[in-house]
């Protein structure tokens, strides 16, 4: 039995059971179904970290297991805690019972994406850049997929799209850039990432990459600039520690492209890899 039917039959026998009375129990005894939270409370929960969403959606999936939110909120959420494989069959459930959903599709890609195996996202990434070609994040994702299944030059397209659809989006202009270090070309990751920390939509990821560009190439001072000036004093002595030592076996090694829906890598990532 393939995947989808696999899910699809799940989805139908949860249903099935959802609706049928206990045996020797009348209708009447049925305890009272719960209803879905209101938009106010899922609105509150998309400020909760990651652990408290994942409970929630959960809970409103199984109260509606055709709920394409919360299909698609569960799987964000179990991604975040890196349960990559749970997030990508969530995302891919909702797929079955929901197959034009564009945001479903682009959590399929995300999931893949970030349990390192992009080759089975891309053709939900490419679905989605078909159903929604205004929309750049497909763009950004493919280009993170491609780079992941050495389709450098693919990518670059990808993003080059993407930047036409969302001129300067600092989400892109990162995902190219930490290709480009993991080309070991700093020197224009340090072009595109200072472009990307000039929009006033940069995050501090943005920056602390471009603190690892300038790193990269001996300008330590601009570096532990915006490494203090962004980070508490015993983060940035480290990851200052890490860079020195970085420069000084002169490895040229560098980060790949980003997992989110366009941030590059975190320190973390890099420091351990």
């Amino acid at each position: 039995m393939s995947r989808n039917a696999a899910l699809a039959a799940t989805v139908s026998l949860t249903l099935m059971a959802l609706a049928a009375p206990a045996a020797g129990q009348t209708p009447a005894a049925q305890p009272t179904a719960r209803a879905p939270a209101d938009a106010a409370t899922r609105a509150g929960y998309d400020r909760a970290d990651a652990l408290s969403r994942s409970v929630f959606w959960a809970s409103e999936q199984q109260i509606n297991p055709l709920d394409p939110v919360a299909g698609v909120k569960l799987a964000q959420a179990l991604r975040e805690l890196g349960q990559f494989d749970r997030a990508a069959e969530t995302a891919q459930g909702v797929l079955v019972v929901q197959p034009a959903n564009v945001e479903a599709m682009l959590e399929v890609g995300r999931a893949h994406i970030a349990r390192g195996q992009a080759f089975y996202g891309i053709a939900a990434l490419e679905q989605a850049k078909a159903a929604a070609p205004r929309d750049w994040r497909p763009l950004s994702l493919l280009g993170v997929a491609y780079q992941q299944v050495r389709r450098p030059d693919d990518a670059k397209a990808a993003w080059a799209e993407a930047l036409r659809l969302s001129p300067d989006n600092p989400d892109v202009l990162t995902n190219a850039a930490m290709a480009r270090m993991g080309e070991g070309d700093a020197p224009s990751a340090e072009i595109l990432l200072r472009r990307a920390a000039a929009q006033p939509g940069a995050s501090l990821q943005v920056r602390q990459n471009l603190a690892l560009s300038l790193g990269l190439q001996g300008k330590t001072a601009e570096a532990e600039h915006i490494l203090r000036r962004d980070l508490p004093p015993e983060v940035a002595d480290s990851n200052l520690r890490w860079l020195a030592e970085r420069t000084a076996a002169a490895s040229g090694a560098a980060p790949v492209a980003a997992v989110e829906t366009g941030t590059a890598r975190t320190w973390s990532s890099v420091q351990g890899g």
